[in-house]
Order: structure tokens, then sequence, then C-alpha cells
């Protein structure tokens, strides 16, 4: 049974679908909200120094495995939480829970899981996506903004997630992500094939 916080916010994230879009913040307050989130994704590097994909269940809402460890999308869902309070796990899964056929089925599930589902790559894709917070890929590496959400195909198969920083990686952009060895800040936007980028709660 749902508690009574859980069902708040999982009618709230379906019902925000359903609203008008809000109005553009100013290019000085979707900056300082860009530089916030980044902040709060850089307190990660030298915390989470560990790469670990275990299934773990979660206390739910806010849930989270220990801050030494995690995997790429645990930096975006953690930068979302500390920057701006927006639970990730909580939107996931009332989205999942209201068209569940919308999302990927690669892993066997036939219901929602809280505990996995919004620490998967094609699940916040499609989160992403289903909230109109999909842009165009740029041509040129400079027209990425800070705060950027991009999606990655790693070695062929793998799946990859991060955020755009605000320093400049000489090629690129640098990205706050953790691939393999915990999360750090580098110049690697590049590195794989881009096939997705995003922009949530900025703009």
């Amino acid at each position: 049974m749902l508690d009574r916080r859980s069902l708040l916010l999982g009618v709230g994230a379906t019902l925000a679908g359903c609203r008008t879009a809000p109005a553009a913040r100013s290019p000085l307050a979707a900056a300082a909200r860009a530089r916030r989130l980044i902040a709060a994704a850089r307190t990660q590097v030298g915390t989470t120094v560990k790469y670990d994909p275990a299934y773990t269940v979660l206390p739910f809402p806010d849930g989270d495995v220990p801050r030494i460890k995690g995997v790429c999308t645990d930096v975006v869902i953690r930068a979302y939480r500390d920057a701006f309070a927006l639970d990730l796990q909580a939107l996931v899964n009332a989205d999942m829970r209201a068209d569940f056929a919308a999302y990927p089925r690669k892993w066997g599930l036939r219901v929602p899981d809280r505990n996995i589902d919004h620490r998967r790559v094609p699940n916040l894709a499609t989160w992403f996506a289903r909230h109109h917070l999909a842009l165009p890929i740029p041509r040129d590496p400079a027209d990425w903004q800070p705060g950027d959400i991009f999606t990655s195909l790693v070695a062929g198969t793998g799946t990859h997630i991060g955020l755009v920083s605000d320093r400049d990686g000489g090629r690129s952009p640098m990205i706050i992500h953790n691939i393999g060895w915990g999360a750090r800040e580098e110049d690697a936007l590049l590195a794989w094939p881009i096939t997705g980028r995003f922009r949530w709660a900025l703009a």
C-alpha cells in the first residue's frame, strides 16, 4: 500500500504532464539554476568513488545507495535531488505506473520496480522525452549548454548518461559522470556516440 506522501508524489507527477508549460525563466535565472545543478553534481566528485551496478532495495521516495558508490544515472539523480529537490525515483515510478507500455521492455519486468527503474539510462531517456525535454544534438560541441543532460552509447551496447559542465575541456565542454571509476569531471563528451540531449528544470 502506498503511503500518503508517495501517493501525492505520484499524482503530482502524473498531473504535471497535463499542465501547460511554465513561463520561461530569464536567461540569468536559467544560468543560475544550471550553476546550481552543476555544483550539486560536482560535490559527488571525490565522494562517489566506486561504480557499483548491483540491484539494491531502496527506500521510497528519495531512495539512494550509499554515496560512496553508484552508477552513471545516480550522478544525475543526486544532482537534481540536491539542487532542486526533484526526485526522479518517484517521478519515473509514477509515469511508469501510468503508462508502463511506453517504457523499454529490456529487463523482463511486467510491472514497475521502484528500486531500479530510475537507475536505468533508457528509462530516464524515455521519461525526459515523454516530458518534452529532448533537444537536438548539436553539430558544434560549443552549442552544448551547462546543465544539459547527454546520453551515449558505450562499447556498442552499453548506455551512459551524465551532465554537461560549465568548464571547457578543450575539445568540448567537460562532463560530470560515472563510467566506472566513481564520479569524475573530465573532457569526455565526445568519447562515445551521443544518442540524446535533454534539458530539465533550467529554462
